[in-house]
This record gives structure tokens, C-alpha cells and sequence, in this order.
């Protein structure tokens, strides 16, 4: 073979080589908002379609996450997505929030799903709602897990995912699946959160905190004639305690200071009590909601009808 042919084909092969060794890089970009930095990471094992899926995803939910601040919780944080090691119908099968001097948000998803597919899974917003405190998981999961679930139907309604009504029977759906779960029935949630982990009982541990936030939200809202609202007074805590480390009784302190009021303490008191989920339902009369054979039903008109909408739609930042 003469010498310039094989010359030739060597370094057609190096740039093959050169090529699949660069589509095998993880991919890394810097999303900018609002003077805030978001470090997007992105394994090399996706196709450059997929690639540009991931990337469309996570602009869109963590655009969403600016609905409740007017801006991100944190000055520079990061998100890497990986392939799950298992492919199934999920799209994102697994994810986790990693505390640090940059929090780190690692989502697993699998190989080939569509934007679309991403943006409608709640695991994406669940996420990204556990940024907006300063929780480094010490004790009272329940707080941090219900803060998430009731966040990630609030941000998907906002970015118009759900409409307002499926927002509302989603939350409804996930209360009846707390009641649901009786692993530990005769302990208190106290019990329940911090033995979640090894014996189950997310169901209810989650939900509970998310009536929590849904009840503290409203009542600062009904309480203040809605100069107050659960937005600000996280937004508080977090302008003043985002690099802090503190407990969940210290945050609920700090909320209750920060906003002049005395809610939150008291809430949290109560509820670590409580030997179940306590109803819903009471709630969702005072905002303009019923249920009729598991569905709800929005009213038009009523005194909780604006609150109701501001917690869903909150307003333009």
C-alpha cells in the first residue's frame, strides 16, 4: 500500500477516534438569570438530540423555579444529568440534591425521551423546590419532602404544565395517598419522618409536610389580606439564611421573626404530633374547592376564590 494511502487512513482513524472521544465528554454550560449562574452538566454517553433535549428541559424547570423568588435561590448552583442504568417508562427514574458550598442537583433520565416527556414529570420540579431553603438534612424530613411536593404542582401550574384545576386534584390525589398509608399508624409524624428512610411511610411523612406548607401559605395570605403570602416569606429566609446551616426549628423561628407573625412555630408543633395526615379538606372549603367523588371542583366565586388563584398562578416578577 503506498505510503501517502497509508498516511491517509491513519489519520482518518485518529480523527474517528478524536471524534468519538469527544462525543463521550460530558457537555458543560453556564445558564445565566438575573446575575445568578446555573452550571448545567451533561454526560457524554447522551446523543447530541438527547443533549439537546436535557438542555431544553432544565431551562424550562429551572425558568419555573424563578416563578416563586422572582429569582434563583442561589447565586451559582448546578445540575448534572446522567442515563439511568435501567430504561422503563419513567423519564427520570431516579434523582437526588447534593448540599454543599454549591448545592448540586443530579438528575438520572433515560437514554432517548423527549423535552416534552421531561417537562410534564413532577421529579423535575420536586427538585428543584427543595432549593428554596437552606435545609441540610438534619432531622424533620417531613419539612423539606412536603416543601418539595407542594412546590412541584405550584411550579408546573405556573409554567402552565397544569392548569389550575389539575393542579389542585393532583395535591387532593396526593393527600388521599397519604392517608393511605398506615406504616405507622400509631406513632406520631416525628416518628414516622425520622424512620422513613429505613421502613417506608414516604407517603404520608411527604403529604403531612405538604399540608403544612398549604395551610401556612394560606393563612398568611387570609391573615396579612394578602400582603403576605408563602413566596415572600421563603424568599426572606432565604435572602437572610441561604448560607447558613440551620435546623428546622431554627427555620421555622427565622419565618416567623423574619415575617412578624406567629405561624409557623406553632404549626410545626402541632404537627409533629399528629398520628395521621390531618384533613385537607377544611382547607380547600376555605379556598373555593370541593370534592365529589374523589374530583375537585373549583368554585368561581367565594372569599378564597383570589387566594386560591394566587397561590397557584402567583403573580408577574
Amino acid at each position: 500500500m503506498p505510503r501517502s494511502l497509508t498516511s491517509f487512513l491513519f489519520l482518518l482513524c485518529l480523527l474517528a477516534a478524536v471524534t468519538v472521544a469527544r462525543a463521550q465528554e460530558d457537555s458543560r454550560e453556564n445558564i445565566v438569570r438575573d446575575g445568578r449562574v446555573l452550571e448545567l452538566h451533561i454526560s457524554g454517553q447522551f446523543s447530541e438530540t438527547m443533549r439537546q433535549n436535557l438542555v431544553e428541559w432544565i431551562t424550562a424547570i429551572s425558568g419555573s423555579l424563578r416563578l416563586v423568588f422572582g429569582h434563583w435561590p442561589r447565586r451559582q448552583w448546578q445540575v448534572a444529568v446522567a442515563p439511568a442504568p435501567a430504561s422503563g417508562s419513567d423519564p427520570i427514574p431516579w434523582a437526588e440534591v447534593e448540599r454543599g458550598d454549591i448545592d448540586r442537583v443530579k438528575f438520572f433520565t433515560s437514554y432517548n425521551t423527549s423535552a416534552m416527556e421531561l417537562k410534564g414529570a413532577w421529579t423535575g420540579y420536586h427538585e428543584l423546590a427543595h432549593l428554596l431553603i437552606p435545609y441540610r438534612g438534619h432531622g424533620d424530613a417531613w419539612f423539606s419532602e412536603g416543601l418539595a411536593s407542594y412546590y412541584q404542582n405550584i411550579l408546573q401550574a405556573r409554567s402552565g404544565i397544569l392548569s389550575e384545576q389539575a393542579m389542585w386534584q393532583k395535591l387532593y390525589d396526593g393527600y388521599r395517598r397519604g392517608l393511605a398509608d398506615t406504616r405507622f399508624e400509631n406513632h406520631n409524624l416525628r416518628h414516622a419522618s425520622d424512620q422513613m428512610r429505613r421502613e417506608g411511610g414516604f407517603m404520608r411523612v411527604y403529604w403531612s409536610g405538604a399540608w403544612y406548607f398549604l395551610v401556612a401559605d394560606t393563612r398568611l395570605r387570609q391573615q396579612s389580606r394578602g400582603s403576605l403570602n408563602l413566596d415572600l416569606a421563603l424568599k426572606q429566609l432565604n435572602a437572610c439564611c441561604a448560607d447558613e446551616r440551620l435546623s428546622v426549628p431554627d427555620m421555622v423561628r427565622k419565618l416567623d421573626d423574619l415575617n412578624r407573625v406567629y405561624l409557623f412555630q406553632p404549626l410545626y408543633h402541632e404537627l409533629v404530633e399528629t398520628m395521621a395526615i390531618p384533613p385537607f379538606e377544611p382547607i380547600f372549603a376555605s379556598l373555593g374547592i370541593s370534592v365529589a367523588d374523589g374530583q375537585v371542583q373549583l368554585q368561581d366565586q367565594g372569599p378564597g376564590v383570589g387566594i386560591r388563584r394566587g397561590i397557584a398562578l402567583g403573580k408577574a416578577l
